[in-house]
């Protein structure tokens, strides 16, 4: 049987493309299982005691519950801009919380507010009881899309917004040191806003297994179409 020259080649070069697909969503999902056990051993661990022993590693961290006693820095606090709820436009709220003793601190994501039609006008952020004991979960700081030039940098003034955390510019607009991750407020403390804090947004392994399902799937109805459509060529070539 002779095989057609155009096809065989679309063939071959689609072949390879579609099982390649296929492995790299059975590899997303792997990854997935492996990340959403990681996530659930952390929120199940004991609780942290937050001090400057503890290592400034997110990842290592994330997800995990803490507590840390200290006061919050009442003058000095940061708005997250373009953060949506409910279709609503707001900013989270990030407040620098100071550690007992220690000249250092760490944001603390208080949760989410709308911001009014006119944009000059902040919201006034309150806080009733600045030296507190608060518990929290450890998470990285909320990301965008695209991250645009300049996004990192914070407004002249108090609260000053900002599009994207940095924590090392933050740091030096405070003029003192920051945990390179944030404290997600527990719902039940007082002193916070909207908080409805998700464990992940990352797609399920199930889903990247469907996904590999289909990729295989196609490869396999191409491989069939390809036969197919050689065999009734040689036909028709023989019966002439």
């Amino acid at each position: 049987m002779k095989f057609k020259l155009i096809p065989t080649l679309v063939y071959l070069c689609l072949l390879p493309v579609l099982i390649g697909l296929g492995m790299w969503q059975l590899d997303r999902s792997e990854q997935k299982r492996v990340f959403l056990k990681e996530q659930e051993q952390a929120a199940s661990s004991e609780t942290l005691h937050l001090s400057m022993a503890i290592e400034n590693n997110t990842e290592t961290l994330r997800y995990r519950n803490v507590e840390v006693t200290g006061r919050y820095d009442v003058k000095h606090q940061f708005l997250i801009d373009n953060q949506i709820s409910e279709g609503k436009v707001g900013y989270f709220v990030l407040t620098p919380f100071i550690l007992a003793g220690e000249a250092k601190a760490v944001l603390v994501n208080r949760g989410w507010i709308p911001s009014n039609r006119d944009r000059s006008l902040l919201p006034d952020l309150q806080i009733k009881r600045p030296e507190a004991m608060i518990v929290g979960r450890i998470n990285n700081f909320p990301s965008v899309g695209i991250k645009l030039a300049g996004a990192e940098i914070p407004t002249e003034g108090w609260p000053s917004v900002v599009q994207v955390v940095d924590s090392d510019v933050l740091a030096k607009k405070l003029g003192y040191s920051l945990f390179q991750f944030q404290i997600e407020l527990a719902k039940d403390l007082p002193d916070g806003y909207k908080r409805e804090w998700h464990a992940s947004t990352i797609m399920q392994p199930e889903q990247h297994t469907a996904y590999a399902v289909q990729w295989f799937a196609l490869a396999l109805t191409l491989t069939i179409l390809f036969i197919w459509y050689s065999f009734k060529k040689n036909d028709a070539k023989s019966k002439e």
